[in-house]
């Protein structure tokens, strides 16, 4: 089937099961329980599902975000373009009080070079990147002998950080891996302070997302959170890492020239979200936040990090206008900067708006990949886990939802966890996403408009549920029992490894 036969045949199969009563007990109103969605609220769904399978701009938006603007590394001019482009947007799908709220990042990075070749055993070109946030080599690059570092052991690593003067240091990962690899993370900062102290040249690996993943990729990323490292910090292409590695194992010496630029400022950089909202009709007090992260990495046009879920907010804000209704409550959509450097975009928005946070009832963030969403992660909340199951159902015409409590640090959904509320993560089914996140091939050709489609139009229904519910879905929790979910998540040993506990203060 075409495109748009397709879409329309979804819009139909979503509009007639979301249209069916729910089967009541004997004696029990199909509407009269707060846990199931009264009628008025069925047909609006219905109009929304309609306008987001077929009426919506968003593969033209994200091909613009892609292709015309390009990479948006959070504070550059790149960044400031895509802010203009999202007010814009907002403020042409007629959303209230679209605009900036402005913050500020602690320095402005941009990547200049990098290169390497290997010198001995023998002589061939290296691909390298610099991650984010990192410093630079000696103008003109430096000769060094290289040597491992296992990732797996930097306890003991680190122990004897002398023999590291004048070495590239490669990150190897032997032997068992750290069960936390969030934590090994957060100790891979201490490592790099270490490093640079002892004299290092520099460091070829990372951790977590930044590792390469191999078809000759680099992957690039922030080693911290708002953390600018002196050391230089590579991703290098996997076959090229494993070929220096093969040779260290077999006990020969490896020796490369590499030379890394990058420019950082002296002092903070001004940076903003987008903002607009949906007013709710009978709580307009009460917010619902819907969005994305527009910030992206700068060795692509970040089209799946994250434009898919940036412009898939913008496509579900164009759906419900569409549509012709307004839920009860006020949805806001929220395009975030700042979400690659540690989620600073998103905490700057708790902070902002930390005297309306009792009236905010969740965030709902679109942020894994260009895949189909598959499932509703609700942070921490198994409160909420029958009612989201009961609406998750309803969707089957985009295939099952899973819905769990599962708690995500990894995106914008965070610092709305630790101020207590529901930070629902849609979940994706994205394989490939680990070869185009944060690297070069992270482009427009990606993503397919009828899965961007698709999401958009599930964000839309997500956000117009919750926001036209009879009754609100949740209120934030009471620090107490935030912090005892996330020690039961064990959430907290990384938190404080961060410095994002005690959390209610979001690290300050």
């Amino acid at each position: 089937m075409t495109r748009g036969i397709l879409a329309f045949a979804c819009a139909v199969a979503l509009i007639f099961v979301i249209a069916q009563p729910a089967v009541s007990a004997p004696g029990q109103s199909a509407t009269g329980s707060s846990n199931q969605v009264d009628d008025g609220t069925l047909k609006s769904l219905a109009d929304v599902a309609g306008a987001g399978m077929m009426e919506t701009d968003t593969y033209e938006n994200l091909r613009e975000l892609s292709d015309d603007i390009g990479a948006r590394v959070t504070g550059s001019p790149d960044a400031a373009k895509a802010i203009a482009w999202g007010i814009e947007k907002m403020k042409s799908i007629a959303l209230e009080n679209a605009h900036a709220e402005t913050w500020q990042i602690s320095r402005g990075w941009t990547r200049i070079s990098a290169s390497a070749e290997m010198i001995s055993p023998i002589h061939r070109r290296l691909m390298i990147d610099a991650m984010g946030w990192v410093g630079s080599t000696p103008a003109g690059g430096a000769e060094a002998d290289v040597l491992p570092v296992n990732s797996y052991q930097l306890d003991d690593e680190m122990k004897n950080p002398a023999s590291w003067k004048g070495k590239v240091l490669l990150i190897v990962h032997k032997g068992e891996a750290p069960k936390d690899q969030m934590a090994s993370f957060a100790k891979f900062g201490a490592f790099l302070k270490a490093a640079h102290d002892a004299g290092a040249i520099a460091v070829i690996g990372g951790q977590g997302g930044s590792v390469a993943q191999g078809m000759h990729l680099t992957h690039t990323g922030a080693l911290g959170f708002d953390t600018y490292y002196d050391i230089p910090v590579v991703s290098m292409a996997a076959e090229d890492q494993q070929q220096l590695e093969r040779y260290l194992d077999h006990g020969k010496m490896v020796r490369l020239k590499i030379d890394v630029q990058n420019r950082v400022t002296d002092g903070a950089v001004e940076t903003a979200n987008v903002v607009g909202d949906i007013r709710g009709t009978e709580h307009p007090e009460q917010i619902v936040v819907v969005g994305g992260h527009l910030d992206s990495w700068d060795l692509a046009s970040g089209a799946t990090d994250n434009g898919f879920g940036a412009t898939a907010a913008l496509g579900a804000a164009q759906a419900i206008m569409k549509s012709g209704h307004k839920p009860r409550r006020t949805i806001r959509f929220v395009l975030f900067t700042g979400e690659e450097e540690g989620l600073l975009g998103s905490i700057a928005y708790v902070k902002a708006h930390q005297s309306e946070m009792a009236n905010h009832i969740a965030a709902v963030i679109l942020d894994n990949g260009q895949g189909p969403i598959v499932g509703f992660q609700l942070g921490g909340r198994a409160d909420l886990i029958p009612d989201v199951q009961k609406f998750a159902t309803s969707l089957q015409a985009f295939g099952e939802m899973k819905v769990d409590d599962d708690v995500e640090f990894g995106t914008d959904t965070g610092p709305f966890i630790l101020a207590g509320l529901p930070g629902i993560n849609l979940d994706q089914d994205s394989p490939e996403y680990k070869y185009t996140h944060h690297s070069p091939v992270d482009t427009f050709d990606k993503v397919q408009a009828d899965i961007l489609d698709r999401d958009a139009t599930v964000m839309a229904l997500t956000a117009y549920w919750i926001a036209d519910r009879p009754e609100r879905l949740a209120s934030p929790w009471p620090r107490e029992k935030t912090a005892q979910m996330l020690v039961d998540k064990q959430q907290d040993a990384v938190l404080k490894l961060f410095g994002l506990w005690p959390f209610g203060d979001l690290g300050k």
